[in-house]
Order: structure tokens, then C-alpha cells, then sequence
């Protein structure tokens, strides 16, 4: 039986990070408001870890960006398909990624998606072009590296 998974990315700031992705892939932010408001009014959580993002009560240390069309729980806005959960960690990027995302936009629109990306925030590190393909390697507002091919 397949497993249900989903890429968990450290951040600075998890909810710039899940705003930068939602808008890169065409995905939604999650909104576990309901679940936050339902929590706090219980009493169940301190009002210490959450805040506002988005127009939104949220988590303070998470955020997290899924696909429009995957299904998710309504009592907790949790996505339970294609996803990027996006956790506070206190130290900062310092080397490579072991692992990262490729974004492909095929080869008439990767100067276009590369301008789009760009405009939210995203920097080109360069331009590869190899007998195995061609791609442009980029970073995202928190330096994590990733591919437009």
C-alpha cells in the first residue's frame, strides 16, 4: 500500500516561506484558523503560539502551502495530498540542500516562469546547460535552492 507523505522545509519564517511557494506552484495556504480559534477558545493552547498571517489565526512555527485541488480535513484546514509544511527553526540556512524542488515550466516558458519567480522574491544562481538537460538553478527568499526546468 502507498504511503502518504509531505516535504518539510526549515524556515526562518515559515508563513513568508508558505506565501512565496503558494504563489511559485499555483498552490493555496493552508488555513488551520478554525482549528486555532477552536483550540484557543477551549484553552487547550497558549495564545503564544499562534498569530495572525494571511488575514487569518495561525500557528506561530507553521505554515504550509497545498495543492487547490487535494483533498483536506475541514475541521483543521491540514492538507492530505501535495504539500510543503514550512517549520520555525532558530538557526539559519548555512550550506547546500540535501534535497530540493524542481519546478518544471518545459523549455518555452522556463525564461518566463524564471521572471515570474524572480518577481516573488526568488534570485537566479545560474543557468546550467548539460547533455542531460538544460535548467535554471534558483533560490528562494530563505536561499533554499531549487529548479526551474
Amino acid at each position: 500500500m502507498p504511503l502518504d507523505w509531505k516535504i518539510v522545509i526549515d524556515a526562518a519564517d515559515p508563513h513568508a516561506q508558505a506565501g512565496f511557494w503558494a504563489a511559485a506552484l499555483g498552490y493555496e495556504i493552508e488555513d488551520n484558523s478554525p482549528l486555532v480559534e477552536r483550540l484557543l477558545g477551549l484553552g487547550a493552547v497558549p495564545e503564544a503560539i499562534t498569530t495572525t498571517a494571511h488575514g487569518r489565526k495561525a500557528w506561530r512555527d507553521l505554515a504550509a502551502a497545498r495543492h487547490p485541488e487535494d483533498p483536506f480535513e475541514q475541521e483543521s484546514g491540514t492538507g492530505l495530498g501535495r504539500r510543503l509544511l514550512f517549520q520555525r527553526v532558530p538557526e539559519s540556512k548555512t550550506v547546500k540542500n540535501r534535497l530540493h524542488l524542481d519546478v518544471h515550466a518545459g523549455p518555452d516558458r522556463r525564461d518566463a516562469e524564471v521572471a515570474r519567480l524572480e518577481g516573488l522574491g526568488a534570485k537566479v544562481l545560474r543557468k546550467v546547460a548539460e547533455p542531460s538537460g538544460t535548467w535554471t538553478l534558483m533560490s528562494d527568499p530563505e536561499d533554499n535552492e531549487f529548479c526551474v526546468q
